[in-house]
This record gives C-alpha cells, structure tokens and sequence, in this order.
C-alpha cells in the first residue's frame, strides 16, 4: 500500500490549494516544497472573486482577507497611461468590481507570499496532509499501481523516497517533474527579457497620490517598447512598489542603473532604495499535455505567461479546485473512468483562449493603437482614440471561462476562456449567486465538498438525485426552494452543480442517474439528455 494518494510536488499556492482540496476530502496527500521559508517576492498579487470563492471553499477566507497589507480604500484596479506614469492622458483598467453580482466573494490584493503564509497555515490543520519543506525533487517512477518520488534535503544530506497512488506537479514553469513525465510543451517566445525591482519610495507614493486616486498598479505605454509595458504596482499602501518592464539582453544588477529606468518609467526623478532585482523571459508557454498515466501537473508547470491582467495565480488556483475534487473521485472510486482526462479537455483550451484571446491580444492592440496615433503627430486625433480605450471595461466581462462541450458537459460549444456575465444556469459556467427565500444565497447554500442539486421546481427530481447519488456512493446536497423572485433568473427550475462551482445540468426533467453518470465521466451525455 502506498503511504499516500497524492504527492504534489510543489508549495506554492496552487500546489498548497490542491493539497487543502484533497486533505479535506480525507485524501492523504504530502506536499513537498524546496523552500523551507516563504520567499518575499511580491508577485501574484491580483486575487479575482473566484479565487476568493476557492479560499472560501478552502476553509480560510476571513484569514486571507486578514492578511491584506493594502488599505482597503485602494482600488483593486489600475489605470493605462501613455508614455510615462505621471503622464497626461490615463484610463481605468482592469475594474473587475464591475462583475461582483455574478461571484459570492469579492477581489482582494496581496503580494504571493502573504498568500502562501495563510495556504501553509491551513494545511497545517488538516490532519490527512504532510509537508516537507526544504526538500527538492530527484526523479520520478511510476507504474500501474502507482508513483515513486525521491527527494533530497535543500540544506543538507537527507534523501528520501515516498510512494502515492498520483503525483502531481504544482512546482513551476521549469517543472522538473513535468520533464520526468516526459511531457512536452509549446512555446511562443516574444524574445523579451524582462526586470523585476521591489522598492520603497514614500516619496513616490505622495507623487502619485498628487495626480491620481489611489489604485493598486499602473501601466505606461511606450511608444520605444512596442506595446510591452512598463508596470508599477503597489505591495503595501505607502512605500513598497514592485516594477517591471523589458530591458536589454545584457542588463544585469550590478552595472545597470535601475534608478534611472524607474525615474523614466514614472516620468520625474524621485527618492528610492531598490530592494531586489531579478529577470525573467516574456514567453507563452503550454504543456501539450496535462497528464502522463499516473502523472498530472498544474499551474505554471502547464502553463506561463506574461504576467499582464493577474491571471497567473487566479488561472493555478483554477487548475486546483478542478483537479481536485476529480482526482478525489478518482480515488474514492465514484468518479468515472473519463472523469480525470476531463481535467485536461477542460482547462487546457482555457488557458490557450486567455493567452490568446487576452494577454497577447493585450500587446497586440497596444502596439497598433500606438503604431497608429501619437499626441506629437497629431494630438486631437489622438486624445479622441484615447478615451475611446476601455469603453466599458470589455475585457473584464468578456473573461469567463467556461467548460462548454467538455466530455463530462456535452452540448455545443467547446472550453474557452471567452464568455460572457450572466445570471442564466448554463452547463459548463460558472453557477452565479442568486437570494434564497429563506435568506442567503445560492452560493452560500452550495456544498464543495460534494455536488449540490438546486430544486425549485418542487417535482421529485431532487430526491431522484439524492437516491441516484446514494447508488454511487456521491456526496451531494439537495437544496429546495421555490421558483420565484431571483430564482427565475437561471432560467431553469432545476440544476446540478459540480463541487467546483460549475453548472452540470440544468432543466425540468431527466434521469438522475444518467445525469450524474455523465457529470463525472462515467456514461454518455446523450443518455442524460
């Protein structure tokens, strides 16, 4: 017998996300981490309303929120500017306030390592997950019955082997255990090498509070950079800021002046002490895979980008929480045989649509708008294109990614990171929060541990789903209401829901059992129609 489930073999966030999904689902899982302390690098700061939902269904939501060292009275977004920081011409960007009805929890802002601090502290509860910290990958081997991984210590001369049933690889864009599964990956290199500096400057803070309401990062756009930008972001609420931006091949931290760069990023000399420097390649990178037989990866080790619009650690956490409750399934012997490939069918095609439909597209419509109008060639021309920008904040409600067509979904349509907001229960997105009659919402009334079927329709269905749910040994929870007030905005008086939040089924009628088999990979969707 294998000493665990699951290996994950990687502590950051997605890894330490995934561990909590399946420890409490009394998954024995170990997670092993190179670092033994948190490293202070600001970066994956942009928490979305769905990663708060998955801290929420991790058990740690109000200790997150504690964790936040950006006053609350600065904006969750950001604002484009042209040429410098402290230009003239400026636009809001990023609102994503904008799509708060359609998520139970609100964004929220934090520097990675405040994340991790809070990730680490609530897997130290869970009794059925063991870490090991300061350990680093060797090498890998697997067979039918399961995964052999060797470790070393960091710091020391330890070696150690643990067997799981499934390993999986959370242990970033170099994934090492990525390569030991032989997976591959495609790359589109922008051929961009790229700086990031963590610094204090009081004096900068007061500078940009002279021009602008407080927001939490700013982008200029350079005419010189080709729609890649120079991006400042707060860490704290007064001091700390982090920056990055292309630099040359040859930049290095002790003979460039990264004063200088910051001076001409902001647009005006200012008091600073740099804290750290470090580089890293603007690429797009996408495993061609997610899973080599007992092998499975997420987060950076499948996929990485630039990190334009905070979708790097929202879109890991993703991976998690849909991982996670297949991969329980899987060994709890409920889910079905296609239940653990539809974690690749459905998160690989998301991420291609937000790298293509998103982040590229950002560049790409910069560098043409930039291409295009100039205030120095002609300024009315441009001031009228400019405030054009952004009209609506498109982008936000245009991100949703949704799973429609996936094999355990069905239908038309196929996973895309393109969507739209709205209220409707549709199968393959996300189930939005609606009142409940008795107080509450829907999404307070859902169970992540489990499958939650909503019956307003009062019809008998529910109860089919609860004794169709018995039969295959599936944790689900009915939840009866009538079908009236905001209810009716789904649109449907019945509907199932997947532990990740995610629409199922929605009708009036249909085989319970055929339904659920079919909601986790094990019969036809055609049998549930």
């Amino acid at each position: 017998m294998a000493e665990y489930d699951v290996i994950i073999m990687g502590g950051g966030p997605v890894g330490l996300g995934l561990a909590i999904d399946l420890g409490q689902r009394g998954i024995r899982v170990a997670v092993i981490e190179r670092y033994r302390e948190i490293q202070p690098v600001p970066k994956g700061q942009n928490l979305t309303q769905r990663t708060l939902e998955h801290i929420d269904a991790w058990g740690c939501e109000p200790e997150m929120r504690a964790a936040r060292i950006v006053p609350r009275g600065v904006a969750n977004g950001g604002l484009v500017t042209y040429g410098t920081i402290l230009s003239d011409y400026s636009y809001e960007w990023l609102p994503r306030e904008g799509v708060q009805p359609y998520y139970g929890q609100r964004v929220d802002r934090m520097p990675q390592y405040c994340t991790e601090a809070v990730l680490r502290a609530r897997a130290a509860e869970i009794a059925t997950i063991d870490t090991f910290y300061g350990w680093r990958f060797e090498g890998l081997s697997q067979d039918a019955a399961g995964v052999t991984v060797d470790m070393s210590e960091r710091e020391g001369n330890g070696k150690r082997s643990l067997t799981a049933e499934w390993c999986v690889g959370c242990d970033g864009s170099r994934s090492p255990v990525r390569q030991a599964a032989g997976i591959t990956q495609t790359l589109s290199d922008h051929d961009r090498r790229m700086v990031l500096l963590v610094f204090r400057s009081p004096e900068l803070n007061a500078l940009l509070a002279e021009r602008y309401t407080d927001r939490s990062f700013y982008c200029a756009l350079a005419p010189e950079l080709e729609g890649y930008w120079r991006f400042l972001g707060r860490v704290d609420g007064d001091r700390e800021f982090f920056y990055h931006a292309p630099v040359s091949a040859d930049a290095d931290a002790e003979t460039t002046d990264f004063a200088a760069e910051l001076h001409r990023a902001v647009g005006q000399e200012f008091p600073l002490e740099i804290t750290y420097v470090g580089f890293w390649d603007l690429r797009f990178a996408l495993a061609d895979r997610y899973r080599a037989d007992r092998v499975l990866i997420a987060g950076d080790a499948c996929h990485s980008h630039p990190p334009y619009g905070g979708y790097g650690i929202n879109t890991g956490f993703e991976d998690a929480r849909n991982l996670g409750w297949k991969l329980a399934a899987t060994i709890a012997g409920w889910g079905g045989d296609g239940l653990l490939d539809s974690y690749e069918a459905e998160r690989h095609p998301v991420f291609a649509s937000t790298a293509g439909d998103f982040i590229a597209k950002f560049i790409e419509d910069d560098r043409a708008f930039l291409d295009a109008y100039s205030p120095d060639r002609d300024a009315d021309t441009f001031a009228r294109e400019w405030a054009k920008r952004n009209e609506g904040a498109s982008e936000v409600f245009a991100f949703e990614p949704n799973y429609e067509g996936s094999p355990v979904i069905g239908g038309d349509g196929a996973p895309s990171a393109l969507g739209d907001h709205r209220f409707d229960a549709r199968p393959g997105h996300h189930f939005a929060p609606r009142a409940m009659s008795s107080g509450g919402t829907t999404y307070e009334a859902m169970d992540p541990s489990g499958f939650t079927i909503f019956d307003f329709a009062r019809n008998g269905m529910g109860e089919g789903f609860l004794r169709a749910a018995k039969d295959g040994q599936m944790p689900i929870r009915l939840i009866v209401d009538t079908f009236e007030g905001e209810r009716r905005d789904y649109g449907a008086p019945v509907i199932l829901v997947r532990p990740d939040g995610y629409v199922a089924w929605a009708g009036e009628s249909g085989d319970p059992q055929a339904i659920l088999r079919a909601a986790v990979g094990d019969g036809s969707r055609r049998a549930a129609a």
